[in-house]
């Protein structure tokens, strides 16, 4: 027995090494290694526990990263700065995607604000304008100068600012979304994005009812600031922003007045009509009005998207196909990252992959954080990062501690522009927001048990993707847009001192709370959720045989036509056969529409 494994063991041996020597690209699976490593480009490539693997030492890392031949190092070379483009215009995607956001939803962003007293209004309104903005950091600093303006109460802003904190996360999932075509790699970022999500609901379930009950962030902040005394400076730019502002500056610049303003009582209406003394070549001196698109201060230029007979509907055009162009950069340039970086990665082994990116988590807190500071913005950080989990190169794991640090390093946006404000109530907003994410960390990441929900709520919504690629888009509908509009809906009809407000609001609440009663019962005790589970992946799998149907007939038409030769079938019969293979093809198809 001993020297018939041996000689097995010889065969597989020898057959491994003839391979190698004839092409060593073709080894594409971890069952074709002695080792069974799994390497980058792997047919059953998938990200592996690394409890599983054997630890690399840093000794391969350092051969596998800087041992190369002068070819090599070229072709590194080239592929970094392949990267370093792809890489810039998607922050320019991001930035033109913030601009175009701005102006198209700018005037109904800032008519969500408001001195509402209501914590869940105040909640609902930080999450659609942060989603309408697509931008925290201007979310907090609007909020910061509404505080600062005595316009919005502390505790009303601090209820903002932590629907802010959910509201950032929508960016990252939208770029999660660019894996569509591969659902490994959907899967593995939607969970990338969505563990974002996941502890800032987690956070916000948490510390809104302590909030509500304890006031624990106002009197925090309250005593914090007891003694501060801020002034009007300079307003800090971040080094990145300054790298590709000039850029998105030359297509389109957001107004931010016109949302503080709209904040404040007044009317995108008060902007138009646009009063440019030169109309041809309009600069910043000649334009003394403005409306929802500006021009560039610095420079005195106006962008390309700025029109001098405008109206606001005009711009609001405008903002709206920017933003499209943002989609379409974003995922082009999405496309080419992850294609570049897994041509430079391809047949590296995950074992030195993972021990060159394991960090420890709370090192990678500070580094998410410190990251964020210099580019002004955790949707940049978080968005940067999630392709790098849909590639596998970067663990779930990994992700959350770099996301618990973006959230501390957004929190210096508003610090910042608190400290450009008159007075002490800013700064305690933008303190609470700090704290809030501080407070947050400390309940659901040191203690490993705890750390697991939002990882485990994650990797729950990543298999979602499998089993139907349309959920993120779902996702996104409900959690970001419908929810929050019933919430703050719900919240309005409360706040109208009105009985009969009052008891529809009371009414609806009550029939809502039934049927999300009659919907979790019927999920978790009635079948529920098998049968959603069902119904998703008979749609996902009529949409792939829908989009395989053209390769399956040609292959099936070659199958007869070889079955034909070899039968000796008369050429009409085979041509009656493939007539029939077609209809019963069509058949099925409209079958499985009509049941869609």
């Amino acid at each position: 027995e001993v020297v018939a494994i041996h000689q097995h063991h010889t065969r597989y041996t020898l057959q491994y090494t003839n391979n190698m020597s004839e092409d060593p690209k073709e080894i594409k699976s971890r069952k074709d290694r002695p080792t069974g490593s799994t390497h980058v480009g792997d047919v059953d490539f998938e990200v592996e526990d690394p409890a599983d693997i054997a630890d690399a030492s840093w000794e391969e890392v350092c051969r596998t990263c800087c041992v190369h031949s002068a070819e090599e190092w070229v072709y590194i070379f080239l592929g970094f700065c392949l990267v370093v483009f792809f890489l810039y215009f998607f922050l320019f995607g991001l930035d033109l995607l913030g601009s175009g956001a701005k102006v198209m939803g700018g005037c109904t962003a800032g008519q969500l604000f408001g001195d509402d007293t209501n914590p869940i209004a105040g909640l609902m309104v930080g999450i659609l304008a942060t989603v309408l903005l697509q931008s925290s950091s201007t979310t907090t600093s609007i909020v910061v100068a509404l505080v600062g303006a005595d316009a919005v109460s502390v505790r009303q802003g601090i209820y903002m600012i932590m629907g802010a904190n959910i509201g950032t996360s929508v960016t990252n999932t939208i770029v999660a979304i660019g894996h569509l075509g591969d659902g490994d790699q959907l899967e593995r970022a939607f969970a990338g994005a969505t563990v974002h999500d996941m502890f800032n609901f987690l956070s916000v379930a948490v510390l809104l009812p302590v909030e509500v009950i304890t006031g624990y962030l106002n009197g925090l902040t309250k005593a914090l600031v007891k003694n501060a005394d801020t002034e009007k400076g300079d307003k800090w730019e971040g080094p990145v922003k300054k790298l590709v502002s000039p850029l998105g500056k030359k297509v389109i610049i957001a107004n931010k007045k016109v949302i503080e303003a709209v904040a404040k009582g007044g009317e995108c209406a008060d902007f138009y009509p646009i009063n440019c003394t030169n109309m041809d070549k309009p600069t910043t001196k000649s334009c003394s009005k403005v409306g929802l698109i500006s021009c560039d201060k610095k420079t005195g230029d106006c962008p390309a998207f700025f029109q001098s007979e405008a109206d606001k509907n005009d711009d609001q055009t405008s903002g709206f196909v920017v933003f499209i162009i943002a989609i379409i950069v974003l995922f082009v340039c999405l496309f080419g990252l992850v294609n570049i970086l897994q041509k430079m990665l391809l047949g590296t082994s995950t074992r030195i992959i993972y021990k060159a990116t394991n960090i420890n988590g709370y090192l990678g807190i500070v580094l998410g954080a410190g990251i964020t500071m210099v580019v002004q913005s955790s949707s940049i950080t978080t968005s940067a990062l999630t392709p790098l989990v849909g590639m596998g190169v970067l663990r779930l794991e990994q992700m959350l501690p770099l996301t618990l640090g973006a959230n501390i390093g957004t929190t210096m946006t508003a610090i910042l522009a608190s400290l450009v404000t008159d007075g002490t109530n800013a700064l305690r907003v933008a303190l609470a927001h700090l704290f809030f994410n501080i407070t947050g960390i400390i309940i659901w990441y040191p203690v490993p048990w705890m750390r697991q929900w939002p990882l485990h709520a994650a990797r729950q919504l990543g298999k979602g993707t499998r089993v139907w690629r349309g959920f993120p888009l779902v996702y996104i509908a409900v959690m970001f847009f419908l929810v929050p509009l019933v919430f703050l809906g719900l919240s309005w009809l409360f706040t109208q001192d009105s009985k009969a407000f009052t008891t529809l609001g009371s009414l609806v609440t009550v029939l809502l709370f039934f049927v999300l009663a009659w919907v979790g019962y019927y999920c978790h005790f009635n079948g529920g959720k098998e049968q959603c589970y069902d119904m998703m992946t008979a749609r996902q799998a009529r949409q792939e045989a829908v989009t395989t149907l053209p390769e399956d007939m040609e292959f099936l038409k070659a199958r007869i036509a070889a079955l034909s030769e070899h039968t000796g079938l008369p050429e009409e019969d085979a041509e009656a056969g493939d007539d029939e293979v077609v209809k019963t093809a069509e058949d099925a198809v409209d079958e499985s529409v009509g049941d869609a």
